[in-house]
This record gives C-alpha cells, sequence and structure tokens, in this order.
C-alpha cells in the first residue's frame, strides 16, 4: 500500500467494516428476541437506522425491544480519534501488520500470508472500536452489559479465521495434504448436521458405563425423578454417617465420575465414606408437567429419607453441585421448617442460592423474557437439552463453538478424545414447569434467598434454618456461577462455615483431583466472612494444589466414628440392587 493515500479515501474500507460489524451487532442484539416493533440507535444523539425485532436466539432467553442509545459526543469524537490514529498506523503498515494477541491469528501461516494478515488487523482494529462504543453507550448496566455481549457475538461470528476464504492456517493446510483436508472436513460438517451438535470431542471414544461412569456400584432405589445409586466401599471400614451427592440435573452425575484418577465420587469412596449419589431421569413427554416441588419432595427429599433408611443413620452427609445444590439447600429448608435435621453437614459446589449476582447470564433475564418462557412452558412440555447447551457455550463463543467450527470443518481435524467435553455434549432436557419456576423465583425475583418469601411443598422457605456446618466452593474464573455469587451463601447460612476459591472454572475448578498437583486454592483461617467476596478474599491465603484435600479433612470431622463397611448394597430388606451402576437413567439421551 501506498503511504500518501492516507486520506478519507483511504479508510473507506475500515470505515465500512465497522459500520457493518456495529449494524451486525446491533442486529444479534435484537436476535435474541422482544416484542414486535423498531427501535433507534443514536450516535450523538442522531439517528441512524431503525432496526426490526428479530426472532429469538436458539435455546436463549428473550430480550426486551431494543431501548433509544445514545454516546456522548465528547466520547464518540474521542473513539473516532484513537480509531483514526489506529487505522492511520495499520494503513501505514500496509500488508507489514500483523494481528497481534489473539490465539485464533497466532499460527505461522498468518504471518507469512499478508493479505490474510491485514484483513485480520482490520478486523481487531474494528472490533476494538466497537467494544469502545458498547462501553460508550449512555444506558443502564444490564443495557450495556447486553451490547457488549451482542457486540462479542458479531466478534466472534465475524473472525476471518472462520472462513476459508481468509483463514491462512487452513489454507496452508489444504495445499500440504493436497485438498485431504477440506474432504474430512466436509464430512465432519455431514457428521454434525445429522447428530444435531457441533463435536467438541471424538464422541466414539467413549460409552456411558465402559469408560466413564465406571465406580462399582448399583442402582438400590428408583422413581420417575431419579435412580439412587450406592457405590462399593473401598475400605474396610466406612463412617457411620453416609454421603449423599446431588449433582445439577441440567446435565448427567457422571461429571463426578469421569474416570478412575478424576473422580470425586471415587474419591470420597476412598476415603472411607459409603457413597450414595443421585442420578436424575433425563425428562421425556411423560415428565412434562414436573414442577420444582416434585423435583424438591419426589427427588431430593426422598433420596435423602431413602438413604437414612438403607443406612440406618439419623443423620447423612449431603454435597450439591450447581443448581443441584440449589436444589438440596431447598430440600434441607422445607425439612427444616417440618422440624427435620437429617443432615450434619452440607456441602455446596459453584451454587446460587442468592441470585443477586448472576453474571453474563443476567442480560438474558427480565420480566418479558420470563413470562414468555411461562407462556411457553410454564404448563408444561420440554426445554431441550440441546437448547441448554448452546446457551451456555455461546457465553464463550470463541472457545466452544468457532475453535471447533475451524478445527472440524475448515481443518478437517478431529477434536481429541476428552472425557469432560464428552460429557458436556450429553445433553438432558428439563421439565418446563419446573424450569419456569425456577426461572421467575431465582434469577429474576431473587426469592429463595429471602426468608418466607416462597413456599416449596406447603412450607415457607427459610435458607437461614439450615444452621448445619457447610462448605462452600466457588471458581475463581467461573463464568455460570460467578465467585461473588458462590461467596453470598455465606451471608445466608446460619451455621459454621468454610468458603473456599478454587482456581479455573465451572467445572476444571472443581474436578480437580490432588495427585494431578494442578491449580491453587485460598482459605481464609480467621473464621471471619465480610459482605463480598473481595474483602474475604483480602485476607485469604493462596495454597497450592487441590481444594479436594482440604475438604476430605473437614468432611471426616462430620462423618462420625468408623463402622465395618457392608458387605452388599442396600440394607437386604425394602432396598435391594435393582442393576449395576451407573444404570439406565444416565444412558438416555435428549
Amino acid at each position: 500500500m501506498k503511504q500518501e493515500d492516507t486520506g478519507a479515501d483511504a479508510f473507506a474500507p475500515f470505515q465500512k467494516a465497522l459500520t457493518q460489524g456495529w449494524t451486525q451487532a446491533m442486529e444479534a442484539f435484537q436476535k435474541a428476541g422482544g416484542s414486535p416493533g423498531t427501535a433507534a440507535f443514536d450516535i450523538g444523539g442522531t439517528p441512524l437506522w431503525q432496526l426490526p425485532q428479530m426472532p429469538q436466539f436458539p435455546g436463549a432467553a428473550r430480550m426486551p425491544e431494543l431501548p433509544k442509545l445514545s454516546i456522548d459526543p465528547e466520547q464518540l469524537q474521542s473513539i473516532q480519534q484513537q480509531y483514526l490514529t489506529d487505522a492511520t498506523d495499520l494503513w501505514r503498515r500496509g500488508f507489514g501488520a500483523r494481528p497481534e494477541g489473539d490465539k485464533r491469528f497466532a499460527a505461522e501461516a498468518w504471518g507469512s500470508n499478508p493479505m490474510a494478515a491485514f484483513s485480520a488487523a482490520v478486523y481487531l482494529l474494528n472490533g476494538r472500536t466497537m467494544m469502545r462504543m458498547a462501553e460508550a453507550v449512555d444506558a443502564d448496566d444490564k443495557t450495556k452489559a447486553r451490547l457488549r455481549f451482542a457486540v462479542e457475538q458479531w466478534m466472534a461470528a465475524a473472525s476471518p479465521s472462520n472462513s476459508l476464504a481468509f483463514n491462512a492456517e487452513a489454507q496452508k493446510k489444504a495445499i500440504d495434504t493436497q485438498g485431504e483436508s477440506i474432504a474430512k472436513g466436509i464430512q465432519n460438517l455431514l457428521h454434525d448436521v445429522q447428530q444435531g451438535h457441533v463435536s467438541m470431542t471424538d464422541e466414539s471414544a467413549f460409552e456411558v458405563g465402559r469408560n466413564v461412569a465406571t465406580t462399582e456400584g448399583a442402582v438400590v432405589f428408583e422413581n420417575e425423578y431419579f435412580q439412587l445409586l450406592e457405590y462399593k466401599p473401598l475400605t474396610a471400614k466406612v463412617y457411620e454417617r453416609p454421603f449423599l451427592l446431588v449433582p445439577p440435573c441440567i446435565n448427567k452425575f457422571y461429571i463426578l465420575d469421569l474416570q478412575p484418577d478424576n473422580s470425586l465420587i471415587r474419591y470420597a469412596n476412598d476415603q472411607g465414606h459409603r457413597v450414595f449419589v443421585v442420578s436424575w431421569r433425563n425428562p421425556d413427554e411423560s415428565m412434562a408437567q414436573a414442577t420444582w416441588d416434585d423435583y424438591i419432595e419426589n427427588a431430593a427429599i426422598k433420596a435423602i429419607h431413602t438413604v437414612q433408611e438403607i443406612s440406618g443413620s439419623k443423620q447423612i452427609n449431603t454435597l450439591g453441585f450447581c443448581v443441584g445444590g440449589t436444589i438440596l439447600s431447598t430440600a434441607l429448608a422445607v425439612l427444616a421448617a417440618r422440624g427435620e435435621k437429617p443432615a450434619a453437614s452440607v456441602t455446596l459446589l459453584t451454587t446460587f442460592l442468592d441470585f443477586s449476582d448472576t453474571g453474563i447470564l443476567d442480560i438474558f433475564v427480565d420480566e418479558p423474557m420470563v413470562a414468555y418462557r411461562e407462556m411457553q412452558l410454564g404448563k408444561g412440555g420440554l426445554l431441550p437439552g440441546g437448547d441448554l447447551a448452546s446457551t451456555f457455550s455461546f457465553l464463550r463463543p470463541n472457545d466452544l463453538v468457532w475453535n471447533y467450527v475451524v478445527g472440524n470443518y475448515l481443518k478437517g481435524e478431529t477434536p481429541p478424545a476428552f472425557d469432560l467435553l464428552y460429557w458436556n455434549s450429553d445433553a438432558t432436557n428439563l421439565p418446563g414447569p419446573f424450569y419456569a419456576w425456577y426461572l421467575r423465583n431465582t434469577y429474576h425475583e431473587n426469592k429463595l434467598a429471602k426468608p418466607g418469601a416462597l413456599t416449596v411443598c406447603g412450607e415457607k422457605v427459610d435458607l437461614g434454618k439450615i444452621d448445619i456446618p457447610a462448605y462452600i466452593y466457588g471458581s475463581r474464573e467461573d463464568h455460570i456461577v460467578p465467585i461473588g455469587g458462590a461467596y453470598t451463601t455465606t451471608q445466608l447460612l446460619t451455621g459454621k462455615k468454610r468458603f473456599v476459591m478454587g482456581a479455573s472454572g465451572h467445572i476444571a475448578g472443581v474436578i480437580n483431583p490432588p495427585a494431578k498437583n494442578k491449580r491453587s486454592h485460598w482459605l481464609r483461617e480467621d473464621g471471619k466472612f465480610p459482605k463480598t467476596q473481595p474483602e474475604w478474599l483480602a485476607g485469604a491465603q493462596e495454597q497450592p494444589g487441590s481444594w479436594w484435600t482440604d475438604w476430605a479433612q473437614w468432611l471426616k470431622g462430620h462423618a462420625g466414628k468408623q463402622i465395618p463397611a457392608p458387605k452388599g448394597y442396600g440394607n437386604g430388606k425394602a432396598y435391594k440392587a435393582i442393576e449395576p451402576a451407573p444404570g439406565r437413567y444416565v444412558k438416555a439421551k435428549a
């Protein structure tokens, strides 16, 4: 490029790409749904265009009509000046420009292809400018969060790396393999279209019960909501109080039992606990009317009572993971209202009880969206598991969507076998009435955190009545249950508490076996629980390695004395082995 071409015409391609990007980002914003009609977008008080409302974003919640937005003229001028400066520098470098600081363009092929490198650099410049514009919009926090989300979605989708015409790395591979990578990519695409989702791993490498969910055990109880699994003891003696795990019902339980070396279930078993696990049924049309009360009374409470009956122990230790922790805590509060105290302790892993800080998920939740879901599903029906999976994936689009589109289809690669991603693709449906109730009363109105605001199974719910020892865990980089949201549980429960923060995210932070010696955790030993997580962290100390060892030591303190391990499953009377673990329910596909 000629350096003298620095006039207005030289920047036309930049400006055109920026304008198109912003338009498409706003359309993406409105593809989340809303009321029919149009809405203006203003820059410095001047309406630029009218945008029609678009259909609902698959699997996500509806958003309201796009409000009238504006950017302060001085801020807009500052953004424009910075854009002009950056674009001038990029233009002067011409085909010598390199896209820096983004792993999508880090491969050597991008650097050796000047046209591809320049297109990526222009894309990154326009993306940064669009994000500055979104940050500068004069709007409430939720609207700004939605704008950021729309811009991020557009930036992820519009990347030059997503197109074979611009992806220098994919082009080089096609040449090197004499077109074989393109043929393989087409095969991968056809395969994924047939299975209904983008492959994140080689799913043919895994089978539930064969090489995931393999800890030895048996189903000792089942009803239409769940199977109760009991695991074979690995020690000659077990603690007298059994241990019940309640996993999330929006996924399958075997995230806690992937492989022997990263199984939390096996680890607890090896520590001398008599372990029971709820394996949720994958709902079909026969469960289309199931409610939140049904899941509390006929699943969580039933599981607690069944473990008590099988073991003969008046009290048990309990653990809930994610929404499983929300369900378990609700059940314990209902039982407390009935005068029952069946749990000697509760462990809550990445769990919301107070939904005042739900992070990025908050952008999807408001009254029109909740009312729409109630109209759609509140009286019956199923929320498809694939919809939920897509929504969670698009919260991290570059890592969980486009990364696989590029690898699978443009490069013709088969993703490596990874047990966690296999589990992530094994979707689970939800009953419509259960989902609609959960959405309104937790994410939208946050009633679970308000004593007496909810009636569940005929009882007023007060989480403060859960006055038992609690181990509360949150992951530092969790995008589903932000660390601040996990921490707020310390302000609700009234028993003796221990809060631990682990490194990494929602799953990788939890599934962190000690033997791998990975990731740190943070503890605060003075027993203080200030109002916010940053205040708590200021007095905490980083500890190397997994939090599992700290938790195991804590749990032993609430497990009672040791007794001879049972020689069979169930109790030999009312409860007997029905079938080997992991059971039928976990194998049902959505």
